[in-house]
């Protein structure tokens, strides 16, 4: 299982110089889930920079994945999580995710670097 960052589906999309390292993961939607935190970051910043038409279609692909809401034990155990190795709220949220479902992170965001089940690579300017 693959669970893609916010960073990576973004990156994806605006077809940005690590696009294809996100490409199989993102692809392969039978072994894809989307944390709901990563759904409304992607949103978010697709309104902001495109349109809420524009963020509905990615929704639309996101949706194509296992979507995993947060409950009250994924967020206690993201909360753990984040004291242990001092992520920000969010992306111990996703990270949590990720292991629940012994799925991979894939992600170039630099919090997640060096973080066991994490396939990090830098971002690159293009």
């Amino acid at each position: 299982m693959n669970l893609v960052d916010s960073s990576g589906w973004l990156e994806y999309l605006v077809e940005g110089p690590n696009a294809s390292f996100f490409a199989s993961a993102l692809e392969n939607t039978d072994d894809l889930i989307v944390s709901v935190i990563n759904m409304y970051e992607v949103f978010k910043k697709i309104t902001r920079e495109r349109s809420e038409d524009s963020a509905w279609q990615v929704v639309g692909l996101m949706n194509q994945a296992y979507v995993v809401q947060i409950d009250t034990v994924l967020a206690l155990e993201a909360a753990r999580l984040s004291i242990d190795v001092h992520l920000p709220m969010a992306d111990s949220l996703i990270l949590t995710t990720a292991r629940r479902h012994q799925a991979v992170l894939w992600t170039q965001d630099a919090h997640f670097s060096g973080l066991d089940g994490v396939r990090f690579i830098a971002k690159q300017s293009k």
